[in-house]
């Protein structure tokens, strides 16, 4: 009886700390809003090396108020196997912006796509 409950809880905490796998949607909103409100450590966790590097090298230029609502919604999204294309507005900007994510190591994290990389909007 003791080892059954023993394994009962160590099988509770091993399923309570498992990383939560957020839909393409959520990444972009958790990548924008860190993007505009500078918290680069939660920016560098759901991007890609090269996506961070992109992102942080102008992230100075476009922070916000914390407290500032992102009114962040998803206008359009295109998911094709491991790549998902987001496109989003939020209160910040005045057009549109397009995120690409792939999938690494199981989670979705915002890459950078190329200036000549044809997203499909």
């Amino acid at each position: 009886m003791k080892k059954l409950v023993i394994y009962s809880v160590i099988l509770t905490i091993i399923s309570c700390a498992e990383v939560k796998n957020n839909s393409p949607s959520e990444t972009a909103k958790i990548v924008a809003e860190s993007f505009y409100y500078g918290d680069k450590a939660t920016l560098k966790e759901h991007t890609t090396a090269s996506g961070y590097a992109n992102l942080s090298s102008i992230q100075e230029m476009f922070t916000e108020d914390k407290n500032s609502e992102s009114n962040f919604k998803v206008v359009d999204k295109v998911i094709k196997g491991e790549v998902a294309w987001i496109k989003y507005s939020t209160a910040y900007d005045f057009k549109p912006g397009v995120f690409k994510l792939v999938q690494e190591d199981g989670q979705w994290k915002v890459t950078h796509n190329g200036p000549r990389e044809k997203g499909p909007f």
